[in-house]
C-alpha cells in the first residue's frame, strides 16, 4: 500500500463527490446561470459569516485577487516572515496588485500585534501607506499552526485603528477552527475577507472559495474574469465542494489526531527531531540529521511518500485518504 504524505491536495474523489458530480444540476458560470455553482458560494458564505462568496480554481488566484481589490498600486501590506501568499504564490502581488510586500516575525506562526504595529506606515510623500493586514491560519511553514480568536481581534482592533483591511489566507481554516474547538465564524468574524481552499483536507479534487462583503465580490469577480479564472459548467467541480462544506470537516479531527501519534512516534527515532507538542492541526514538519532528501527516498522505497521541506526537514500531512493502517505504516518505514 501506498501511504502518500505528500499533502493534504492528493486526495481523490469520495465516492459521493462522485454521485454529485453526475447529478448536478449545471449552467454556464460566466454568463450567471450555474446553480451549483451558486449553491455552493451561497452555502461557503454562511459558513464564514460573510455577505457573499466567489468560487475560484485555486487559493493562489483567491489570495491574489484580495489583495488586488484591498490595496491601491503602490500600497503596502504586511504578511507573517513565511506566509504563503508571499513565499508560494509566483512573486504575484509584486506583479499582479503591485504592491509592497512587508514581513513580521512570529513565535510559531503566530505574530505579535506590537511586531506589526512598528511595521503600519503612514502614507506620505515619501512613503507608501500600508492599507492591508494578511493573516494566515492554519500556517503551512510553521507546521499547520493557529491563531486563536482572540489574537485574532487583537489583530481587528489594530487595523482598525490604522485604516487597514484585514484577508484571511485560510487555506486551511477549518483544521484550525477544530483544532481550535470553535466555529470557524469565531476566526473569520475579525477579517474583511477569507480564502479558503476545498482541495486540501477538505478532500474535492479543485478548488476554493474567496467570501467577503457583496461589494468586495463584485470586484473581486471582475478580477477572476481579467486573470481567467471564469469558469462555464463549474457546476461539476462546486458539486465536490458541497460535499466538502457539508460531510468533510468533522473528519479533520481524525487528521489531527493521526499527524500528533505520528510526530510522537517520530520524536523517538534516532536521526529525527519533532516538535511533538506543537503539532496543532494536520502537518507534522520533521528535522533530520541526514539530508531530508535522503529520508524521503527510502521511506518512499517501502511505500511512503513525502516531501523534503528544506535540506533538513522534511514535512508529512494527513488526510482523509490516510487511515490507522497507514499511519502505521508510515511510522514504520521512519523506523519508529
Amino acid at each position: 500500500m501506498t501511504v502518500d504524505l505528500r499533502s493534504d491536495t492528493v486526495t481523490r474523489p469520495t465516492p459521493e463527490m462522485y454521485e454529485a458530480i453526475r447529478t448536478a444540476a449545471l449552467g454556464d458560470d460566466v454568463l450567471g446561470d450555474e446553480p451549483t455553482v451558486q449553491k455552493l458560494e451561497a452555502l461557503a458564505a454562511k459558513k464564514v459569516g460573510k455577505e457573499a462568496a466567489m468560487f475560484v480554481p485555486s487559493g493562489t488566484m483567491g489570495n491574489q485577487i484580495a489583495l488586488a481589490v484591498h490595496c491601491r498600486p503602490g500600497d503596502a501590506a504586511l504578511f507573517e516572515e513565511e506566509a504563503h501568499m508571499i513565499f508560494y504564490e509566483g512573486g504575484a502581488p509584486a506583479v499582479l496588485a503591485n504592491v509592497i510586500t512587508r514581513t513580521v516575525p512570529s513565535v510559531k506562526g503566530v505574530m505579535l500585534p506590537e511586531e506589526i504595529e512598528k511595521r503600519v506606515l503612514k502614507r506620505s510623500l515619501h512613503t507608501p501607506g500600508t492599507s492591508l493586514l494578511c493573516i494566515e491560519n492554519s500556517h503551512n511553514r510553521k507546521g499547520g499552526a493557529v491563531t486563536s480568536p482572540g489574537r485574532m481581534a487583537d489583530y481587528r482592533s489594530l487595523a482598525d485603528r490604522h485604516g487597514m483591511k484585514v484577508h484571511l489566507d485560510g487555506a486551511r481554516v477549518f483544521n484550525a477552527a477544530v483544532a481550535l474547538g470553535v466555529d470557524v465564524q469565531e476566526i473569520t468574524q475579525h477579517v474583511d475577507s477569507v480564502n479558503f481552499c476545498l482541495s486540501k483536507g477538505l478532500g474535492s479534487p479543485v478548488g476554493s472559495l474567496l467570501c467577503g462583503e457583496a461589494t468586495f465580490i463584485d470586484e473581486a469577480r471582475y478580477w477572476r474574469k481579467r486573470l481567467g479564472g471564469g469558469m462555464r459548467q463549474a457546476g461539476i467541480l462546486a458539486a465536490c465542494g458541497i460535499v466538502s462544506l457539508t460531510s468533510m470537516i468533522d473528519g479533520l479531527a481524525e487528521d489531527h489526531r493521526r499527524a500528533r501519534e505520528c510526530a510522537r512516534a517520530l520524536s523517538t527515532v534516532p536521526g529525527l527531531a519533532v516538535a511533538w507538542e506543537d503539532v496543532a492541526t494536520n502537518i507534522v514538519m520533521v528535522d533530520t540529521e541526514q539530508p531530508a532528501a535522503e529520508w524521503v527516498e527510502n521511506v518512499a522505497r517501502q511505500g511512503v511518500l513525502c516531501l523534503p521541506f528544506a535540506e533538513h526537514r522534511i514535512r508529512l500531512v494527513f488526510h482523509h485518504q490516510v487511515d490507522d493502517a497507514g499511519l502505521a505504516q508510515a511510522v514504520q518505514a521512519f523506523g519508529g
